[in-house]
């Protein structure tokens, strides 16, 4: 499979000490298997740094490294408790970082309006379950790939 990255220039190699902590899946490197997503986030990425050019780099990638034993991989098929309370536990910059040791997790985004949400859950303004069950019924649920350690970049090909 093509799994697509975008920035605001070429990635040659991807490098885990060049990424930001406190991300939805933790320091990593995300990639998406969808381009427009990945344009999407390189005009995001250019237009916060105020530098480069948006660009969209592939990599090849065996799904087959998915179910490898070789690998810890998590997977989240849609939004779930488990989801919210694993990315909450990522984004909160007072948990000792790392909070898991999955080589590569695979979920949704938690985009601008699943953020709000999340606010809205840390203030007590929604239950989990509420939470939870107003992000399913969400339109445009998208994905990422977090690859989180050396040996899951070692997985990656750039073509």
């Amino acid at each position: 499979m093509i799994l697509y990255h975008g920035s605001n220039m070429v990635i040659e190699t991807p490098d885990l000490s060049k990424s930001k902590p406190y991300k939805d899946f933790g320091q990593g490197f995300y990639l998406s298997a969808n381009q427009a997503q990945a344009k999407r986030m390189a005009e995001q990425r250019t237009a916060l740094t105020q530098c480069g050019e948006p660009t969209v780099t592939r990599f090849l990638f065996d799904e087959k490294n998915m179910k490898s034993d070789e690998l810890k991989v998590l997977v989240f098929e849609n939004y779930t408790e488990e989801w919210a309370e694993f990315v909450l536990k990522n984004r909160n910059v007072n948990q000792p970082q790392p909070v898991h040791g999955y080589d590569i997790v695979y979920g949704p985004i938690a985009d601008d309006g699943v953020t709000f949400q999340l606010r809205r859950y840390k203030a007590g303004a929604i239950s989990l379950k509420e939470l939870v069950d107003g992000l399913r019924f969400a339109q445009g649920i998208t994905y990422q790939y977090f690859f989180g350690t050396d040996l899951a970049l070692s997985k990656l090909q750039k073509i």
